[in-house]
């Protein structure tokens, strides 16, 4: 199954639910992230999180949705938006038509306060991801029909936020 996690930034949450995507997924979910307005660069507290919880950071970097349209992007199944201005915006058309849901977090690269403020801002998205992702890969999504496993995913955030 793939999936695709989108922020207008593509800096933070959705980096964050990409490698967590990936990781909890194991091999069985390959996942990607994207933004609609693409910072370039990745928070740098989202790489030092992932970094202390053993992800390999080298990958990870900011990029347009635009690399999963057209004849050579990989045929996405779900697109999870977990920002509120990517769930309200016209989104491309994707390969696959895949279903769309919305898991909202704040975002933590607009955090302020001290500097524990913000690593805790991070780690409440990160721990928010982990519970929906565990929940969606417990129900055995790909045993699901595309309506079953949008609303199944939609209730899922409901129940945890």
């Amino acid at each position: 199954m793939k999936i695709l996690v989108l922020c207008t930034g593509n800096s933070a949450r959705s980096i964050l639910g990409e490698a967590l995507f990936n990781r909890l997924g194991k091999g069985a979910i390959e996942a990607f992230s994207a933004g609609s307005k693409p910072t370039g660069k990745v928070n740098p507290f989202a790489l030092e999180l992932l970094e202390r919880e053993g992800f390999d950071i080298s990958g990870y970097r900011s990029k347009s949705w635009d690399e999963f349209t057209g004849k050579d992007a990989p045929t996405i199944d779900v697109v999870v938006t977990v920002c509120g201005n990517a769930a309200g915006e016209q989104c491309p058309v994707w390969v696959g038509a895949p279903i769309t849901v919305h898991w909202g977090f704040p975002d933590p690269a607009a955090a302020t306060g001290s500097e524990s403020d913000v690593h805790d801002a991070f780690r409440q998205v990160y721990e928010g991801l982990i519970s929906n992702i565990e929940q969606f890969l417990a129900m055995e999504p790909a045993s699901l029909s595309a309506r079953e496993l949008r609303k199944k995913m939609r209730k899922i955030h409901e129940t945890d936020t």
